[in-house]
């Protein structure tokens, strides 16, 4: 965990920056004078696991530790540094941070001690004690101390991206109360226990280190950290290999029984992804996530297929529905009115193109909750009538008066007429008429739009969107750039239109500023779009407020009504599962919790299978 959400990779936890959710009830816990501690946190109920638990349900504990399991990454890099704007940092950046405590794969709303041992707080939640490990230490072998903790944090403040004021904006001071204990004081008592949470999500790092080093500076080399993993190897903007530090002071903690299994974690770099997957076939990584339905039904038919050395295979996926879409960027003026961009996404034809290209598998992703209680529905309901009317002023009428949107079902055919003259409705009512063939305004403006992409794999999909937005008379066209340049325009906030996903949780809570708030549309964030809604800002501020499971999810349905009604994405699609091929060296869990893969996590090296693949 850390604390700058990025899009995760869903087969390593090391990737999830964020687990910041509402109230929270403590089991197993003791009173000390007015204090409550605990040994984990988890919201509205029970933790799963008791102080004395062995090790995680789904791990093996008594996995080997032995041999690399490797896979691809995008683009390149030149920094290891993901706390900051500077550089291209690379994806596995933090793989040597830690935090104070950590979340499980079968639990959605709970933590448990890892740096720390234990958290107290009072009743009234004003602060929030950490006891930490006498045993916890960097990869140096000196000591984790509540000063490095107290750094951590005031350095990603003066020094970190830009949004994480406004998420640590509650925190009032940390504090060290003696090398073992930090205190967290807030500037508010609390009746949930979301601030928290915050806190217990904190990275640490080396204050030594950074005595001697500028932490804003990007740089490629290595954090000092307390993780398992340390680096082994890099080859700049190519490779990068992990090697698991035999001396990890934590490696027979309960909570890290039977994970971080792989002696070494390699990451092979591509500049595109057809060059990544010619490099899956030639062996030279052993771990493939496919995202691509038609190389998924179309490709995976190479020798090392058929002889069983790569391993085809499909598991159950229990997280959301990943928020995947075209993205509209809101600072451009024009994409202000909500009638154009709703009028942008009638022409991109899904049923079409899962029909046409991705081979029916997948299904449309019409919430940014998707597949989940939190999902809003058909009408309004009374409940969220009462969350919604005192901001009635902020959302569109429709949120009242009509069900929730959902994107309408095109025929197969590859444009869908009655859509189209919808779209050409809501464009003339915005003010844009066709005028000899091109969409134009009252003062003969053109309307035109740009698509950015990064990826070959995704010309098929967006050409035949330009093509339909062509029909409106629209100006449209699709450019794809390398993916240095691509992040770069992301990051200044020159692009159009791009395809992204918000990764959300199942819990939300403080994390929705990042993604949603008004606060963090201006400077580089989760918060994609640059949305800037007041009314969407107050559903945050109740989200992070809630007491009960039953108050969240009301939230958060009346929340995702709201987004929806803006027409903020044109929803793409997703499927419940993962669809992935490796190397059939490796061995997992028959129970796979429902909301992790854990490839990089708590599977593990077979050598008596890695033996077999010799022979062949």
């Amino acid at each position: 965990m850390g604390f700058f959400i990025m899009k995760k990779i869903s087969f390593n936890n090391f990737f999830k920056f964020f687990l910041l959710i509402g109230f929270l009830f403590f089991s197993s816990f003791s009173f000390s004078e007015t204090l409550i501690k605990s040994h984990g946190i988890s919201s509205f109920g029970n933790l799963k696991y008791s102080k004395n638990f062995t090790h995680l349900d789904y791990v093996n504990p008594k996995a080997p530790k032995d041999g690399e399991i490797s896979t691809w990454a995008f683009g390149t890099f030149d920094s290891l540094n993901r706390y900051i704007v500077k550089g291209n940092a690379a994806g596995s950046g933090n793989i040597f941070i830690e935090t104070l405590m950590t979340e499980t794969a079968d639990e959605p709303d709970s933590m448990y001690g890892l740096l720390a041992e234990s958290i107290e707080y009072p009743q009234d939640r004003s602060f929030v004690i950490f006891n930490l490990r006498p045993e916890a230490q960097f990869s140096d072998g000196s000591k984790v101390t509540a000063s490095d903790v107290v750094f951590s944090h005031y350095i990603l403040l003066e020094k970190g991206i830009p949004s994480l004021k406004q998420l640590f904006a509650d925190i009032e001071k940390v504090e060290e109360l003696s090398p073992t204990r930090v205190k967290f004081s807030f500037k508010q008592p609390s009746d949930n226990n979301e601030l928290l949470m915050l806190a217990a999500s904190s990275s640490v790092f080396s204050k030594k280190f950074f005595s001697s080093r500028d932490f804003a500076e990007s740089s490629l080399e290595p954090m000092l950290g307390s993780g398992p993993y340390t680096l082994d190897e890099i080859e700049v903007g190519k490779r990068l290999v992990y090697k698991l530090n035999d001396n990890y002071w934590g490696k027979h903690l309960a909570i890290n029984k039977g994970r971080n299994n792989f002696k070494k974690i390699r990451y092979e770099y591509y500049a595109d992804t057809t060059a990544a997957f010619e490099g899956f076939k030639a062996g030279e990584y052993t771990f493939r996530s496919e995202n691509s339905s038609q190389k998924w039904a179309q490709d995976y038919n190479f020798p090392a297929i058929e002889k069983n050395i790569i391993k085809k295979e499909t598991l159950p996926d229990g997280n959301l529905g990943s928020a995947q879409a075209f993205f509209f960027n809101l600072r451009l003026d024009k994409f202000k009115d909500p009638k154009i961009r709703e009028a942008i996404g009638l022409m991109f034809n899904f049923e079409w193109s899962n029909k046409t290209l991705f081979f029916g598998l997948y299904d449309r992703v019409t919430s940014f909750w998707e597949n989940s209680e939190m999902q809003a529905s058909g009408k309004i309901s009374e409940k969220e009538l009462a969350i919604l009317s005192p901001i009635k002023n902020y959302l569109p009428k429709s949120v009242f008066d009509d069900t929730v949107f959902i994107p309408p079902i095109s025929k197969p055919d590859k444009v869908d007429r009655k859509n189209r003259r919808k779209a050409t409705k809501l464009l003339k009512e915005a003010g844009w008429d066709l005028v000899d063939g091109k969409l134009k305004n009252k003062n003969g403006d053109k309307f035109s739009l740009e698509i950015l992409n990064y990826s070959p794999a995704f010309d098929r999909i967006i050409n035949p969107f330009i093509e339909n937005l062509k029909l409106l008379g629209i100006d449209a066209k699709h450019t794809r750039i390398d993916g240095t340049q691509y992040t770069e325009r992301v990051r200044n906030f020159e692009w159009e239109i791009i395809t992204s996903t918000y990764g959300n949780s199942l819990t939300p809570g403080l994390e929705l500023i990042q993604q949603y708030s008004s606060k963090t549309a201006d400077v580089p964030s989760r918060n994609l779009v640059g949305l800037k809604n007041e009314g969407i800002d107050k559903l945050i501020e109740l989200a992070a407020k809630a007491k009960t499971r039953d108050d969240l999810n009301v939230i958060i349905r009346s929340l995702d009504r709201s987004l929806r009604s803006l027409h903020i994405w044109v929803p793409q699609w997703y499927k419940n599962v993962h669809t992935i091929a490796y190397r059939n060296q490796y061995a997992y869990p028959n129970n796979l919790p429902p909301f992790e893969l854990g490839a990089f996590d708590f599977w593990w090296f077979d050598a008596k299978k890695a033996a077999i693949l010799e022979n062949k």
